[in-house]
């Protein structure tokens, strides 16, 4: 696929968002201004202030000198860069690839983003006129490299989308300045009476890296495209993500319901190609307001099945405001796990924890309900009670011992021991009644004591005395005494579990 690129340039980027804030300044000749070296310089000038002769590096002093009525306010520090990239991060709707152009623009790779517009006219009109319509006054341009993209926002008057493979005739042109030269190489180029681009773009390279060294070259080489350029993006690149662009806003739940069919088609069908399938998945819902609504699911097992997924999300879908409309969806698989595929499933005819009917359960019953919360619990490799179970990471996770089974251990274990009261005949025998939460319980049945000793390596304490006891309602319990009898032991009993 050929790269495409767009450069967005912001003349008056800082003066442009203060009369944005301040509407009455639109008409009125302002400046930002900071103390340089003892003198206040002007370091951003609104198109009022320039039409006026008012440029950025004047002194304030000698503009006011000639207009008086010119507003002087002080420079907000860093105001450019948090601007440059809350736009870049909203433009993220419009391509996924967006780095930061210091100190007044955009750089955007649309590869393979401009057909969900209708083409890159429409791409870049749709741009312009939403940046226009929040204030900003923006130049775009389009080319096959960052370079001739750059040069032709700023310097062209012309044609903004430069056909592929047409950067040099679309350079040609330009001023030598239109390269990202620096100001000291600019003049030299200008001495020599060089000064487009087309006056040395044919002249040979040794002459040229002789007298302006490699960076000329360089630049020269990145703008026409035989150098490779590369840009640092705002976010990382989502390798599982779909986007659907709407030719209207979309506002009823029919509409999300929709697009969230078309998206999750397009990506369970590329997680199946590649033998994958999700266990997070994210969809954010670009309003035509700026803002950003999104829904998260998480699943109990990777899965690329558009049903499923698709109930999961659709409980969701209340959760969704889309105020005056939406404009942009982007689902994103966020966690990608390797998964069966259909065809093993199919033949494989598993059961139990491997049935995947199960795994979707548990997805239902989660969505349905933000507090319900299901754990599978594996046995590990401790006697203490508390320490011999642990919460498996999936639902598919293996067995690293088996469970125990040569003692009966309760189907409830209490997280913390709950004290009881105990009437018991003699030391080492099980209790004949007990008190739990208010209710007396005569025991008809009872089994043991079993020690359990306490891991002195991790933690000290009394040992405990385990009795299996059956209540006169058939009813069984996990007893323990705590320590030896004693005066101050007497009657430490605790509940700790429950059989079924």
């Amino acid at each position: 696929m050929k790269r495409r690129f767009a450069s967005i340039w912001f003349p008056y980027l800082t003066t442009d968002w203060m009369s944005a804030q301040r509407p009455a300044l639109r008409n009125i000749p302002f400046v930002f201004a900071a103390p340089i070296h003892g003198r206040m310089v002007i370091r951003a000038a609104n198109p009022s202030a320039e039409a006026q002769g008012v440029t950025r590096g004047m002194v304030v002093a000698d503009a006011k000198a000639f207009l008086p009525s010119l507003e002087v306010m002080d420079e907000r520090q860093r105001l450019a860069e948090k601007l440059l990239k809350a736009i870049g991060l909203w433009c993220i709707c419009f391509t996924p690839v967006v780095a930061v152009d210091e100190p007044d623009g955009l750089i955007m790779d649309i590869s393979g983003c401009t057909h969900l517009w209708g083409g890159e006219r429409e791409y870049l009109k749709h741009i312009v006129k939403r940046l226009k319509g929040r204030g900003y006054d923006i130049h775009m341009a389009i080319a096959d490299t960052i370079g001739t993209a750059w040069a032709v926002a700023r310097y062209s008057k012309v044609t903004p989308i430069i056909e592929s493979g047409s950067q040099l005739d679309a350079l040609l042109s330009l001023p030598s300045a239109a390269l990202r030269l620096t100001e000291d190489s600019v003049e030299r180029l200008h001495k020599l009476g060089l000064k487009t681009i087309g006056s040395f773009a044919t002249m040979p390279r040794s002459a040229l890296r002789r007298r302006f060294g490699d960076t000329l070259l360089l630049r020269l080489g990145q703008a026409i495209g035989y150098e490779e350029e590369f840009i640092s993006t705002l976010k990382p690149i989502a390798p599982y993500e779909e986007r659907l662009p709407c030719l209207e806003p979309i506002c009823t739940d029919k509409g999300i319901e929709f697009a969230l069919q078309k998206l999750l088609e397009a990506l369970c069908r590329r997680l199946s190609n590649e033998g994958k399938g999700l266990r997070e998945a994210t969809l954010r819902c670009h309003r035509i307001d700026g803002k950003t609504e999104q829904i998260s699911i998480g699943t109990s097992r990777a899965t690329a099945n558009v049903p499923h997924i698709f109930k999961l999300l659709a409980l969701r879908i209340s959760q969704i405001e889309p105020a005056l409309g939406i404009e942009l969806f982007v689902l994103e698989a966020t966690k990608v796990e390797d998964a069966d595929s259909i065809q093993e499933v199919m033949w494989s005819n598993k059961t139990g924890l491997e049935a995947m009917e199960l795994a979707e359960l548990l997805d239902r019953l989660k969505s349905k309900d933000s507090s319900c919360e299901i754990y599978r619990y594996l046995p590990d490799q401790h006697y203490w009670p508390e320490r011999s179970i642990a919460v498996a990471s999936s639902i598919t996770e293996k067995l690293a011992i088996d469970w125990q089974i040569d003692r009966p251990r309760p189907t409830r274990l209490l997280a913390t021991p709950e004290l009881i009261t105990v009437a018991a005949p003699i030391p080492d025998y099980p209790p004949m009644l007990f008190r739990y939460k208010g209710e007396v319980h005569p025991v008809k049945k009872a089994d043991g004591p079993e020690r359990i000793e306490r891991e002195w390596w991790m933690d000290e304490g009394e040992h405990r005395d385990y009795y299996y006891v059956e209540d006169d309602k058939g009813r069984r319990y996990w007893l323990y005494r705590s320590g030896y009898y004693g005066d101050d032991h007497a009657h430490k009993w605790f509940l700790h579990g429950f059989f079924a």
